[in-house]
């Protein structure tokens, strides 16, 4: 069987192409990036208040921030295991000696940045952080033309024709 024909028809069998060395560009490792952004929009939230007033929107709110927080924290582990289990790196500058397609892979390109989004929006929206929930998408931004344009690209340099086949198939997000 293929490469191709292995990543998409479920053969979860180790895949190793030969390692290229990782001359990455990154240099903040991306929970930071959420992290640091986090607390950054709740310093936004206490220099210019914005609160919502609605005991009942309140509860609302809350128990959606508990479904995000959830969710996000799936779609952080999820993969880990996943890479864990295939000894592989989940460090954007280390090489990726396992092409992974299955699990949250089959709908996400990027399945833990998108967990780490719901997992900050979740606290966010908990505590009722308005200016928080509205600036997370700059942190997006950066994730989506910084930081994934460069792991693309190594990803194309390690795994080739089947990747772009992949990107084909699967959105970046969801």
């Amino acid at each position: 069987m293929d490469v191709t024909r292995a990543l998409f028809y479920g053969d979860r069998s180790r895949l190793i192409t030969k390692p290229i060395k990782s001359k990455s560009r990154l240099h903040i490792p991306i929970p930071w990036v959420y992290t640091t952004g986090y607390l950054a929009r709740i310093g936004i939230q206490f220099l210019v208040p914005v609160s919502i007033n609605s005991a009942n929107l309140i509860t609302i709110v809350r128990i959606l921030g508990i479904l995000l927080v959830a969710a996000g924290a799936v779609l952080i582990a999820w993969p880990q295991i996943i890479f864990r289990k295939h000894r592989t790196t989940i460090v954007p500058t280390e090489t990726t000696t396992t092409f992974v397609t299955w699990g949250p892979y089959r709908f996400s390109r990027n399945p833990m940045y998108m967990g780490l989004f719901l997992f900050f929006a979740g606290l966010s929206t908990i505590f009722a952080l308005v200016w928080s929930i509205l600036s997370l998408f700059a942190v997006v931004y950066y994730v989506d033309s910084r930081v994934i344009p460069i792991e693309e690209e190594q990803l194309k340099r390690n795994f080739g024709i089947a990747y772009g086949q992949y990107c084909e198939k699967v959105r970046r997000w969801m």
